[in-house]
């Protein structure tokens, strides 16, 4: 199986990549992290990458002067590194659907929610408003609807009485940082399926049977 190529995008300090690079450099995902690209040139993801000699892009949306020639940028640079997959992995940006259309099926988000509650930013406030018990984070293909693409895995904290943002936060982080692992690793394999909007592990384990579901193994 040849190795695929992998293609991060980041707006910040590139946790999710570091994961993403550590899984693929002990040879737990059949793939690597070729190219690195950001829209924020001051990222500090983009020195973790360059500690790995990954290369690295940076398409600044300041730099252009709309918002479309920014988004065709965008799509020039990723296309420029011919990847089988994208992950995002903290973009802070909406993409636009010519780009969703382009990666369709081979585009991959991570979101510090369970999906599909609280789509889009401050998820840990929200969360914590509500009271609810359980909060966590979903590995999910990419689709035109913010947040709402087919499911891939989904890892549980339970949220505790003293919990602030900065305490859930990290927790969740965490977990990221073994449930977009394994997405990748999967997606690698060729094991995911996409049947009526919703994604099958082929030779996996029953979803429910771990906080990570499905499970990470």
């Amino acid at each position: 199986m040849s190795l695929k190529r992998i293609t991060v995008l980041i707006s910040g300090r590139g946790s999710n990549l570091g994961a993403l690079i550590d899984a693929c450099v002990h040879g737990s995902i059949a793939g690597a992290v070729t190219h690195v690209l950001s829209n924020r040139r001051d990222a500090p993801g983009l020195r973790i990458a360059e500690r790995h000699a990954i290369a690295t892009t940076v398409v600044e949306q300041r730099d252009y002067a709309s918002r479309d020639a920014f988004d065709r940028a965008l799509v020039e640079a990723v296309d420029r590194t011919e990847p089988d997959l994208c992950v995002l992995a903290g973009f802070m940006r909406l993409l636009d659907d010519t780009f969703v259309e382009r990666y369709q099926g081979r585009l991959i988000n991570i979101h510090p929610s369970l999906l599909p509650l609280y789509p889009g930013l401050h998820t840990h406030r929200r969360a914590l408003a509500d009271g609810v018990k359980a909060h966590g984070c979903t590995a999910h293909f990419v689709t035109s609807k913010l947040d709402g693409g087919p499911i891939i895995a989904q890892g549980v904290v339970g949220v505790r009485d003293d919990d602030d943002e900065a305490t859930l936060a990290a927790r969740v982080l965490e977990v990221e940082h073994r449930v977009l692992p394994a997405a990748v690793r999967w997606f690698c394999e060729g094991r995911l399926c996409i049947v009526s909007n919703r994604v099958q592990l082929l030779d996996g384990p029953r979803s429910g049977d771990a906080l990570v579901a499905p499970p990470d193994r």
